[in-house]
């Protein structure tokens, strides 16, 4: 998978994506994560990418052209056009299965915005899809943005030791995951559930599942909601 993002601070996502499982992944050539800065393809000599918007209002707008031009390189350096979305508040909420449905595109883009978002006209020209990671506002895309290529860039084969790193996490299998320990065996007088000790593999895949809907039920009650409207 080849990821190119565009952003005003490709040192804020470099920082963040050449550590841990993703900068390993990366020096390993598993995927390709290529960061653009925005402003080198501003037309004025002061390398202006923002201006006011129409209509009044407070802050300022990324204008289209920049964002086009950068966009245009990225396809001619690809020899394609990749799948390009925008990390916006408006689009829809990020979830698991939306993770794992991008984690199979070859080419990805994604636009971090910044300000008061980006000039309508380059959505409508551009943009394939708008991903929200919350329905919150935070001061630009970058974020977000790194909270989505590090959650695709994990189901990708090979960066994990094995699927079932990731294929027993929360939301993976729709339900939470199951509550986990490790040593002391004793901590605070709270001790690890004894069948977690038996060596019974059958009453432990048991008592997962039995957990898992229980940790669910507990925290998100709303996701056995929405399993049960889809089974009707």
């Amino acid at each position: 998978m080849i990821i190119d993002i565009l952003t005003l601070f490709p040192e804020m996502c470099e920082a963040v994506l050449s550590q841990s499982i993703i900068g390993r992944a990366r020096s390993k050539n598993l995927v390709s994560i290529n960061c653009h800065q925005i402003r080198d393809f501003a037309y004025d000599k002061h390398k202006r990418v923002d201006d006011t918007p129409y209509g009044g209002g407070k802050g300022m707008l990324m204008k289209a052209e920049p964002i086009y031009k950068c966009f245009e390189y990225i396809c001619s350096l690809r020899k394609t056009r990749p799948l390009f979305i925008y990390m916006s508040p408006k689009g829809k909420t990020l979830n698991q299965e939306m993770v794992k449905s991008l984690s199979g595109f070859e080419n990805i883009a994604v636009l971090c915005g910044h300000y008061e978002g980006v000039d309508q006209r380059l959505i409508d020209e551009l943009i394939d899809t708008e991903i929200s990671i919350g329905d919150y506002v935070l001061t630009g895309g970058e974020i977000p943005g790194l909270a989505l290529v590090d959650s695709m860039v994990r189901l990708m084969p090979g960066v994990l030791s094995d699927n079932s790193c990731f294929e027993e996490e929360s939301h993976f299998k729709k339900l939470l995951e199951y509550p986990q320990y490790t040593k002391p065996y004793k901590w605070k007088d709270r001790e690890v559930p004894e069948v977690l000790l038996s060596g019974h593999h059958a009453n432990i895949e048991k008592w997962k599942k039995e957990q898992s809907l229980l940790e669910t039920k507990k925290l998100r009650p709303d996701i056995l909601e929405k399993l049960k409207s889809t089974e009707k």
